[in-house]
């Protein structure tokens, strides 16, 4: 593990690196690990885009807040933000994660992502944490956009197949990997009508299916 590669990636340097040890801990490594830290990233993370979106969309109700949190706050957008900043690299992992590819598994990731929050929360308090969140998902907050945002990606391609007379897509699962507790389910997506395929990956089938279905639709809205 690098902390100072850690510390430099997120914005933020701790000072009780053991804090920062632990967020990347995983459960499979030793009794000292990063679930209770997720815990409190989790409500961090949910409490600061909450008050972002907020802020940003006056007019919104709390529904359309709601769905504009969870569009943003989910395993895909935590997946790809722990890939920016190369966390599977820094992860402590038993033996058997390892050998069973734990490192590149997306849950984990994502959770190693909303651990490192709780860790800032803890060292640094709530405005620190707060800094680190907007900093992660500071691309993700700009780009949002209400009108389509409220729309899971499957829903988004379907209409967008609908909307120019194709076939709807298809998915079909590739892989299966891990143990029961924790799998990684790898899913591909095929849009007949622009003859892109695509592969996703998630903790569960719909998951993969929506972050395959994610990469179809940026790919299908390029053309």
């Amino acid at each position: 593990m690098d902390p100072e590669a850690v510390s430099t990636r997120i914005g933020y340097r701790f000072r009780e690196q053991g804090l920062l040890r632990r967020a990347l801990t995983h459960r499979s490594f030793g009794a000292t690990h990063n679930e209770r830290l997720e815990f409190l990233g989790d409500s961090v993370v949910n409490c600061t885009v909450a008050l972002e979106l907020y802020e940003k969309f006056p007019d919104l109700s709390e529904g359309e807040l709601s769905r504009l949190r969870a569009n943003l706050v989910n395993q895909q957008t935590l997946h790809r933000i722990a890939l920016d900043l190369h966390l599977g690299d820094q992860l402590l992992l038993g033996e058997g994660e390892l050998k069973s590819g734990g490192a590149a598994r997306p849950s984990i990731l994502a959770d190693s992502v909303e651990a490192l929050i709780g860790a800032t929360l803890l060292d640094g308090g709530f405005a620190a944490a707060q800094a680190v969140v907007r900093r992660l998902f500071g691309s993700d907050l700009a780009q949002i956009d209400p009108s389509i945002s409220g729309k899971d990606a499957k829903t988004l391609l379907q209409e967008f197949a609908q909307g120019k007379g194709m076939a709807l897509p298809v998915y079909s699962l590739l892989a299966t990997r891990g143990h029961a507790h924790a799998q990684t389910f790898e899913v591909q997506c095929f849009l007949e009508g622009c003859d892109i395929r695509t592969e996703g990956q998630g903790g569960s089938r719909r998951a993969a299916e929506q972050d395959a279905a994610g990469k179809a639709y940026e790919q299908a809205t390029r053309k």
